[in-house]
């Protein structure tokens, strides 16, 4: 039976925040909505998960959902309505989320670093008070764009989250965002059993083992009654895992899912894998993983990086995503930027998200877009649930995420997984009303900024399908050249590049690495012939001759020529952007804006002046004269060492 929603009042207090405390500068701080509504919650409305439907005229308008979390979405649906000005007359609007578990990978240390962080130390203040009103704040914000999970902790954990005094932490923090509609995950180290309980080792298939984690996962349920799960890196980079006692990724994510499994928990088991012995780096996951297909539980999802190699500018869609029909696989997406400037460049990153996501695999025809595949369409009866994850770029800054345009990307991660039909456009377009003005004379101009902000990083960083061409480690600057004794060769940028007097770039063809034979027809046709792969990605696949011809009738040299300096002029041209729109902006934000504009373009000349000069050695070939000439010279450029191994 329909029932008004006997709390709404606090739904209407918590939309209607005009401020968000301490941090007051994101999309939801100066807006003060009248959402003076009807709500009614009824839990046999025909809605999937949270959603909501929004009906009526403003003097009569009702939020329906089944749950008081879909009440409280819809009810932030209706404030960005109103912001956006589409919510004048009579409307009816029946939104459901594509993604059941919408979750953000936070890589917090338990020391309150954050590995790949650039927005200060954690916001958990592990060892120190809880800060609950700033995760209040937090929860209000993911809340608001329909985030609904967080791991709290680094994919490379060490086994001290899982004592007991840190879970109690954890069953704080999960108390203070339970109303959002939140629930925590915890990433696991699989060498627990041993490491913590003294066990004699962690091997997936001993009694004993298994016994210690279903104690340990009631531990922490009798803490956290709606716990999420967990998220494992395992034999991959030097961390254990079940191969280190001859199992497979398979049975050590069952077993943790069958723990987890009479709780309602699930295990998000990461492929990212690959290992020094393998002729191809981008080959691994397909060649570790596609084996165990349809040989994980139900409640075992397989987390896939966007790309084979490692959240690189531009790469091709995982071939894992269309390789494995019976298993149930979800996306993880990089909001923090560790390839694109840290925080320092402006780069909207939904562009990179949704070629991902909208990228057709031919899995099962024409139409089977990683999207299709991960949201369950393609294999319906085999997804039990659905899950996409955002590496998460959030810190203790007053701007949460280290560049006030950083937390674009947050906002379009939490908008993308609720809904992946949105446009990069429609995203940014939002958040720039909400946190901005909608002064047309701003909007118009710096949201062509941020939409052409992603394929400008790729133009002065890595063009044409250049990757991995990053300083060792800390990856922050440009580094072709590295050479470190003793290092994995697959760390190295020559790895990648190959560069030498005939040419450029990594063959990976039938002929070559063979990863083209992992992606379906046609895209395997497609993009084994030099003719036919896209410019884009075309040394990603090929090993492709300094003098060879592109489509705009440039050779390559030129064409990499032409995008390094292509891109500094797109910088260029964000400087005037934002000159043009101080009269809109506060002078804080506006001045923090300017000052990392100049750092990008100071960093886009740093990176033309090191690949052109260096790559230049091989080719023998000069700039063309009428582009801009690199300014430092190389042996200059190899000089710089930055100390950057923790980045708060």
């Amino acid at each position: 039976m329909n029932r008004i929603f006997t709390a709404i009042l606090s739904i209407l207090i918590i939309v209607g925040c005009t401020k968000v405390a301490g941090n007051d500068l994101l999309w939801l701080a100066d807006s003060e909505p009248s959402v003076s509504c009807k709500v009614i919650v009824d839990p046999s409305l025909d809605l999937k998960n949270d959603g909501y439907i929004i009906e009526g005229s403003p003097a009569e308008r009702t939020i329906k959902a089944k749950t008081q979390v879909g009440a409280l979405y819809g009810s932030y649906a209706l404030q960005r309505l109103q912001a956006m000005g589409k919510a004048e007359g009579r409307i009816y609007i029946k939104e459901e989320p594509a993604y059941e578990r919408r979750i953000l990978n936070h890589w917090d240390n338990l020391d309150n670093t954050v590995e790949r962080g650039y927005a200060g130390w954690s916001i958990w203040h592990w060892g120190e008070p809880v800060p609950t009103d700033l995760i209040l704040d937090y929860a209000r914000l993911n809340a608001s764009i329909g985030i609904n999970g967080s791991v709290l902790n680094n994919v490379n954990a060490t086994p001290e989250i899982l004592r007991h005094d840190n879970l109690e932490r954890v069953a704080q923090i999960a108390d203070i965002m339970r109303p959002y509609g939140i629930k925590v995950y915890l990433s696991v180290n699989f060498s627990s059993p041993a490491a913590l309980g003294g066990l004699e080792n962690s091997d997936p298939l001993v009694p004993q083992v298994r016994q210690w984690w279903k104690d340990k996962v009631s531990e922490i349920y009798e803490l956290i009654p709606d716990f999420g799960g967990f998220l494992v890196k395992a034999n991959s980079e030097g961390l254990p895992g079940p191969q280190d006692y001859g199992r497979t990724h398979a049975d050590g994510a069952n077993m943790l899912a069958e723990a987890l499994e009479p709780h309602g928990g699930i295990v998000m088991w990461r492929a990212f894998v690959y290992s020094p012995k393998s002729p191809d780096r981008a080959n691994q996951a397909c060649e570790e993983f596609t084996p165990l297909d349809g040989q994980f539980k139900d409640n075992v999802l397989i987390q896939i990086k966007n790309g084979p190699v490692d959240f690189q500018p531009r790469e091709p869609f995982s071939p894992l995503f269309g390789r494995m029909p019976q298993t149930q696989l979800m996306a993880e997406m990089q909001i923090t930027q560790e390839y694109l400037g840290f925080s320092n460049h402006l780069v909207y990153l939904h562009p990179l998200f949704k070629e991902c996501l909208d990228s057709d695999t031919f899995c099962d025809g024409k139409g089977s877009t990683v999207a299709a595949v991960t949201t369950g369409k393609i294999q319906p009866d085999v997804y039990k649930t659905t899950a996409i994850a955002g590496v998460a770029n959030i810190g203790r800054d007053s701007n949460w995420c280290g560049h006030e345009f950083a937390q674009s990307s947050w906002y379009a991660f939490g908008r993308m997984a609720w809904d992946p039909s949105l446009t990069s456009e429609e995203i940014a377009r939002e958040w720039l009303t909400q946190t901005f003005t909608d002064k047309k004379q701003f909007i118009e101009p710096v949201l062509d900024m941020m939409l052409t902000s992603r394929e400008a990083a790729v133009d002065y960083m890595m063009p044409l399908g250049f990757h991995h061409l990053f300083a060792w480690e800390h990856h922050y600057g440009p580094e072709p050249w590295c050479e470190i004794e003793g290092a994995r060769a697959d760390w190295l940028p020559k790895y990648y590049h190959k560069a030498d007097a005939e040419g450029v770039g990594f063959d990976r063809t039938a002929a070559g690495s063979g990863n083209v034979l992992q992606y379906h027809e046609p895209l395997a046709s497609i993009y084994n012939d030099l003719e036919t792969c896209p410019e884009n990605l075309l040394l990603w696949f090929h090993h492709v001759p300094w003098t060879h011809k592109m489509k705009s009738g440039l050779t390559l040299w030129e064409e990499i020529c032409l995008h390094y300096d292509r891109g500094i002029k797109k910088v260029q041209e964000y400087r005037n952007i934002w000159t043009a729109a101080k009269p809109y902006v506060d002078a804080e934000r506006w001045e923090t804006v300017n000052a990392k504009l100049a750092i990008q373009e100071h960093d886009a000349r740093w990176w033309r002046d090191a690949c052109v000069q260096y790559f230049g050695e091989f080719s023998g070939l000069p700039v063309p004269e009428n582009l801009e000439q690199p300014q430092r010279p190389l042996p200059e450029l190899k000089k710089i060492k930055l100390n950057m191994k923790h980045h708060n």
